[in-house]
């Protein structure tokens, strides 16, 4: 659909009218849902009604986009009036966990990661951005695919609407909350990974096994690198005053924020688990080529004398003792089978063999 169809849909759908009564659901409208001043619920109406809400200033609303609509990301801009670099930031999945304050709201990106279902390797994670706008009186959430955060927390308010009359920023914690609780599960599978690694390098040596460490590597550096920057965001939702987040509310994102240090510390140290089975795997590459070049050097030592009298007996001489021996030759077999024998009870005596 064009974005100029697009546009004109936004013109009928916010043009100031008075119902008689709430018309039917469109699937262009985004999930919503109002708290009104008097404790009742209301749910998934339109754009013209969001902008009353927006107008008058009372209640609590939550509004849940889904940007690869069209008709539903054009709100953040004709509806809400949101900054364009924040509204160009929900369109970039490349965009960093960060935290931007404008004047009538605040703005977080943070990412949710989950295993990569669609890959064979156990080790691939799939990440995406959620992105927060929270005002006054409204919250709105942008994502671009399903979000099991979103659904958990729509459902509570669904079966208590009081949990709204705490405010915004709460519906915001919760959703946070429950997307960093959604790490520790990836983190404990990561740890049985590694635990698993482990188990297989000392009962016998995969050469493939390399592969396998470097992979869990990368999944560890990158659940670390988008953990990291949540973390900078908690500790500002928490510590630094806000006009859009009451104080007694920072308590809660200080709890989150005490969730993602764990998890911080928890990949810290599968980092470290994962430093120690790569040393222990090339210590033991070292061992396997150290045992490979000392069995090739005692062959060596042994044949190298063997060599040297082969070599002379074998010189073009007519005037050379034994040369026409008959039991020259086996003279010779049994010169080399003494001296390799004693260059075995040799090694052997130094313990070299």
């Amino acid at each position: 659909m064009s974005w100029l169809s697009c546009a004109r849909y936004l013109e009928v759908v916010t043009a100031p009218s008075v119902p008689a009564q709430q018309p039917q659901a469109s699937k262009h409208w985004p999930s919503s849902i109002y708290r009104r001043p008097d404790g009742t619920l209301e749910q998934d109406f339109s754009p013209a009604r969001i902008r009353e809400i927006l107008q008058s200033g009372e209640g609590e609303l939550w509004v849940d986009i889904d940007s690869t609509s069209m008709h539903q990301h054009a709100l953040l801009e004709k509806v809400f009036e949101f900054h364009p670099l924040s509204i160009e930031d929900t369109l970039s999945p490349g965009s960093r966990v960060k935290f931007e304050e404008y004047d009538r709201y605040v703005f977080v990106v943070m990412a949710v990661i989950r295993f990569d279902e669609g890959t064979p390797e156990p080790y691939d994670l799939a990440t995406s951005n959620l992105y927060f706008f929270l005002g006054k009186n409204f919250l709105v959430t942008v994502h671009a695919l399903p979000s099991k955060s979103c659904a958990i927390v729509r459902d509570r308010l669904q079966r208590n609407p009081d949990l709204l009359a705490r405010g915004v920023e709460m519906a915001m914690h919760n959703i946070i909350d429950q997307s960093v609780d959604a790490y520790f599960p990836i983190v404990e599978e990561l740890n049985t990974m590694v635990d698993g690694l482990e188990e297989r390098l000392f009962e016998r040596f995969d050469p493939g096994l390399i592969h396998e460490i470097f992979k869990a590597k990368r999944s560890a550096f990158s659940l670390r690198r988008h953990v990291g920057p949540l973390r900078e965001v908690l500790n500002i939702l928490t510590n630094r005053p806000c006009g859009f987040i009451r104080p007694d509310t920072q308590l809660y994102y200080r709890d989150v924020y005490d969730h993602t240090i764990r998890i911080v510390e928890s990949m810290d140290t599968v980092r470290d688990l994962l430093a120690g089975v790569l040393e222990t795997y090339l210590s033991q590459t070292s061992n396997r080529l150290n045992t490979v070049m000392k069995q090739l050097s005692i062959v060596a030592t042994i044949a190298l004398p063997l060599i040297v009298i082969a070599g002379i007996f074998g010189m073009n001489f007519s005037q050379m003792p034994s040369t026409h021996n008959p039991y020259g030759f086996y003279g010779a077999l049994v010169v080399m089978a003494v001296t390799s024998g004693v260059i075995m009870w040799w090694l052997k005596k130094n313990r070299w063999l």
